[in-house]
This record gives C-alpha cells, structure tokens and sequence, in this order.
C-alpha cells in the first residue's frame, strides 16, 4: 500500500465521471474540507486489513499530534504500478475509512470516479509524507525501479538480505553480562530505552516538527531548498561557518590520528565489476545518472574512490594499519520521502570517511578498539555529551561466540549498557560493526560516528599488502567515519539544547562553534568607535565579536542577542569608557560579571583551547547583514 499523506489548509473536488466498471455511486457531486489531514491511497496486491491497519493507526497518531480532527481517505490510483483489483480495493479502503471512524472524523471519497480537485498543503516540514506499507514489516520500500513519481533508483541485494535477516536483540552490561532486551531492567537506563525501542520497532517517520528544524530556522543557520531534490539543504552563512568549522576539526583530529587524506570523485561506473559487486554488498539506495550513453553511480560513502586508489597502491606489513581519510562534500543516498527529515536524514550530504587496512583479525580488533576511543573523543571534543548518546554493537552469532571478549572490552570502554544485535547470517560486508547514537527529543534515535570492519572489499578491489616472505595478501578493512556526516552532528547539537531547554536549562551552541561569540552593544553613536576597537582587539585573538549598530532599543538589542544564542554580550556606555572594563552578560549566568577587554578575551581563547577559528561569516555591523529568514 502507497500513502501519500498531506496535511491540508483545504481540499475540494468534484465528481466528474465515472472511470471504471466499478465505483461507488454517490448523490453528492462536490466535496471539500478544511483543516484535514488527507490520505491519498494506492491499494496494491496483496495489501489486507493488518496493512491498512497499520497505515490508519500511523495516520491518526500523526492527527494526534498535529491536533487534527479530520480525515478525509481518498483512492488515488498513481502512486503504484502494482494496483489491486477494484473491488478488492474498494473492500480495503471501505474497512480503513470503517476502523478510521472509530478514532477520529472520517471521510472517503467515492471510488472509480474522475475528479476535479484543488488543493492547498500547510507549509511545515511534516505536511507532505509519502509512505509504504507491507505485511512482514509494517513499511517497506517502494519498488527498485520506480518511485517517487518514477525517478530511476537501484536498490543493492544487501538491502534486500537486510529485509530477510533475522535479529535478536540484547542489552550487554559493562560488567559483562548479556541479558536478553525484554528481560533488561531500564531502570535507570532511559535513553536506552528509547533507542532500543526505536531499533526495534523500526518506526522512523515523525508525527511532529522536530525541534532542531525549527532552531536551525530561527538560528537561519540552514533551511530546505524548495528548487532542489528532497534531503538536499541550504546553508545561510552562519550554518556555512558552523558547518566548515566542524569539518575541519574532523579532518585536523583524523590527520593527527595517522590518516592521509585524499580526493576521489564523486561519480563511478556502474558497470566496473568490483563497484557493481560492492554495490550489491552494501545497504543503501542510490543514484543513478547517465553520460555518453553509460551508466554512473552517484557515491554514498568514500569507499569506492579510496578503494580503486589502495588497489593501485604498494604497502608493505610495517606500514598496517594503514589509514586513508577523505571528507566528502557530498555523498548521496536516496532515502525514502517519508523518512526525509531536516538534517537528520538527507539525500545529499557531508561524510568523513576513513579506512584502514589492517593484516589480520587481531590487528583488526586491536585498531577497532583504538578507533572506538578515538570516535568517543570526537564526540566529546565537538560538544555532544555523552549522556545524549547510546552505543549499538552489530555482528553475526557467528563473531560473537569467537570474540565475546573483545566486543566486552568495546562496552567496559563505553562505560555503560549497550544495545546488542545479533545476525543469523551476514547479510552484507561488515562483521561487526559499532554506532554511537544521538536520541533526540523525540525518542527517535540517528547514528554518528561509526566503525565497521570488513571482511571482504580487500579481496575485491584487489588490495593487498606484502607480508614479511615477500608475499601479497589482501587485508582485512576497518570503515570509520569519526564523527557521522557533518550535518547530523549539527542535528545532535540543535537537539540537545532543545533536550536542555525542556529541563529548564539555557539552550546555547559549544562556545567555539558559536557563529558570534561576543555582541557589542553601544549606548550611543559615541560609543561605536569603541566597540570597534575591542571588535578589532578580539579578531585578532581568533574571536568572533560583532556590534549592534541598529536604531533598535537597548532591550530590543540584548533580547536580540538572547534569541541568537550569543554567549557574552557586552553593554559599551560612558562607564565603560572611562574605566575601561566591561559588563559581561554570560549566556546562562543571571549575574552580570566585570571584566576587562584582555581578561575576556583570555576566558574565550582558553574555552576554544585547540579548536579551529574562523572569522565572522557576516558583516562585523549587524546594519550591514541581511535577513535571510523574516
């Protein structure tokens, strides 16, 4: 079953003429409502009443959310190739509009007729959702070829095996205990809860605006491109300095960590035979584009440029593990629609991507260990707590029963209960594979940084190594990406000072990725030269200061401030003047505290410490910056 489901300001439509042998009479010819949520319904074979449901029950649920009290079901035959039989469909859509009526106002439009119809959609982010259903799982894919009014996609076998996989699930303490999840205490535990529950059920549509889509808005930090493909985004200049201050501390901390870096395209052909190979080993939807008559693939990941470029290159035992690391600007994966979310999932995005060749098995464990660490780190260094964050471990039964005490050591290190998932086959390259998972405010949960070890693209992209009798052999490859795609680690943040502001706590950005890190604000015009200089003597220390030179009341201008999240704000006056200090407000501290220009200064620089710096990405004078969002 095809959903496309659209929250609507109105919907009117006309019974024109009948369209088919079958349809529903009906006295009524015109129709509309008004602040509905509207079902538009493809019943494709083998749909029955578990799926349509399923469908009804997510619908409603969203209704709930959104506080609407109306839905309007309407047949609507394009969304599928596959349709059922009209008077099977009909039989489904009388029992959804039936069991609907049960939970809310309900209205369904006659089948098999041609319609007149008009409508206008309400402008927010969850308004437009389009969904599929199916019996095993509750939501599945659409199909390979088609979807999304027809755009060309591939989907790999290794989606197709990860359908099929079975999984069991367990919670492994740091002491070493393995419990079954149904049998785990939670106490204690509640954002493992949460995120198990959502690995579990695999339920990943929102049935509200999450909070970081409003705050990346309001910040005008990011925004969607309504002239792009869904999942592809827009950075205003403050989400561009956010963005490039993050992707250059990965890289710094990646190099630091012993990787080389380098460059790969970002377009393969489909008909190489190890990337056609490779394509079908890993679990992702992906792009298809076509030049002089030939097929490429658009990348999701750095593997395939980093591969071809290691099979080509001669290394040697002493130099294993031997790291290679890129930051693409972009990968792509063609997410389903309904699943799109602001920066949470997207179809275009910015991956650091780091692999290591390791000799063996035990290297491998001993370099996964040392990049488990090192991810941690990461994370920590950029800002995002520990306690926003839960660890997923994934392998076959197979590697646990011959490495429990390696994949025990990865939790004694986390230092708290991780989320265990078992396989019953390999369903694709990786064995086993850890996440670090942001939960968000919501109860719904993303991966960041992440290591997979693979056994398998050595042998396929033809890599090797010379062993110590002169010897080539293919080596075992861990995939690290540190820190997750950049704009997921900009999604962790925005959620996690909208989790503190639902705890009463002020909601504010790590101190070095602050677009402005001090506001100066002058009583007077007099003042202003002022503010320039200590703008000025704050650059050159690698702070960003900015000055509110607007005609904007004092209050307006500090009220300002708070909404930006600024983290100090300095009022320039007479006094100040005089005695050369300054009234600091400090974002989240009620007291005022008086400090000179140098002892600021020297708290901000020793906050930053050894993140990277960047300049103001817009004017110094607030006059001279333009709105991007009203």
């Amino acid at each position: 079953m095809k959903v496309l489901q659209l929250d609507v300001e109105d919907m009117a439509y006309e019974l024109m003429e009948p369209e088919a042998s079958v349809y529903e009479e009906s006295v009524e010819k015109k129709f509309r409502v008004e602040d509905a949520v509207v079902m538009l319904v493809s019943v494709e074979k083998g749909d029955n009443k578990k799926i349509a449901t399923r469908a009804i029950d997510e619908t409603t649920g969203f209704m709930q959310k959104q506080k609407r009290k109306l839905l309007l079901i309407y047949p609507f035959a394009h969304l599928s190739r596959n349709l059922e039989s009209p008077k099977k469909a009909m039989d489904i859509l009388d029992f959804m509009s039936k069991y609907a009526s049960g939970k809310c106002d309900t209205i369904k439009a006659p089948f098999g007729w041609n319609k007149k119809w008009s409508i206008r959609i309400k402008g927010h982010p969850l308004a437009e959702q389009l969904k599929s259903f199916a019996d095993e799982t509750g939501v599945s894919s659409p199909s390979e070829k088609e979807r999304d009014g027809g755009e060309k996609e591939e989907i790999s076998e290794a989606i197709k095996q990860e359908e099929k996989v079975k999984s069991t699930w367990y919670i492994l303490t740091p002491e070493g205990e393995l419990v079954p999840r149904g049998e785990f205490d939670d106490s204690g535990h509640e954002n493992l809860r949460k995120f198990a529950d959502y690995e579990i059920t695999k339920v990943r549509t929102y049935q509200q605006v999450p909070p970081h889509i409003k705050l990346m808005q309001k910040l005008q930090l990011v925004d969607y491109e309504p002239g792009s493909d869904q999942g592809n985004m827009r950075f205003y200049p403050n989400g561009r300095l956010i963005k490039g201050l993050l992707e250059r501390y990965v890289t710094e901390r990646t190099v630091a960590f012993g990787a080389i870096e380098v460059e790969t395209p970002i377009m393969y052909d489909y008909d190489h035979p190890a990337l056609k190979e490779y394509l079908n080993r890993f679990p992702s939807r992906h792009y298809i584009v076509k030049s002089d008559n030939k097929e490429f693939f658009l990348r999701f990941s750095a593997d395939f440029g980093q591969f071809l470029l290691m099979s080509d290159a001669t290394v040697s035992y002493k130099q294993l593990p031997f790291r290679f690391y890129e930051i693409t600007r972009y990968s792509f994966r063609r997410e389903l629609s309904g699943e799109l979310t602001g920066l949470k999932r997207l179809r275009a995005f910015t991956m650091p991507d780091m692999h290591t060749m390791c000799a063996d098995l035990d290297q491998a464990k001993e370099e996964f260990k040392r990049q488990f660490d090192f991810c941690m780190s990461v994370l920590d260094e950029i800002g995002i707590e520990k306690g926003s964050y839960e660890a997923a471990i994934r392998m076959t039964e197979e590697f646990w029963k011959g490495n429990d005490d390696f994949i025990k050591f990865l939790v004694r290190t986390f230092g708290k209960p991780v989320l265990i998932e078992m396989w019953n086959f390999r369903y694709a390259y990786f064995d086993p594979k850890f996440e670090f998972n942001i939960v968000d405010s919501m109860g719904k949960a993303t991966a960041l940084s992440t290591v997979q070890m693979d056994h398998e693209n050595g042998r396929r992209y033809n890599m090797t190594y010379i062993d110590a009798n002169s010897n080539r052999q293919f080596p075992i490859i861990l995939h690290d990406s540190p820190s997750g795609a950049i704009e997921r680690v900009i999604y962790a943040l925005l959620e996690q000072a909208a989790e503190a502001e639902k705890a009463g706590k002020t909601p504010s950005l790590p101190l070095w990725l602050s677009p402005t890190q001090v506001r100066l604000v002058p009583l007077a015009d007099r003042h202003l030269d002022r503010c320039t200089e200590i703008a000025a003597a704050m650059k050159e220390k690698g702070i960003r200061a900015d000055i509110d030179d607007t005609d904007s009341s004092l209050n307006k201008k500090i009220r300002n401030a708070e909404q930006n999240w600024v983290p100090f704000v300095c009022v320039i006056g007479d006094k100040e003047m005089e005695s050369g200090k300054l009234a600091v407000r400090i974002r989240g501290n009620p007291k005022q505290r008086e400090m000179s220009v140098e002892e600021l200064a020297q708290e901000i620089v020793d906050s930053v410490g050894n993140m990277p710096k960047a300049s103001l990405s817009l004017s110094t004078l607030l006059s001279k910056r333009p709105i991007f969002r009203g």
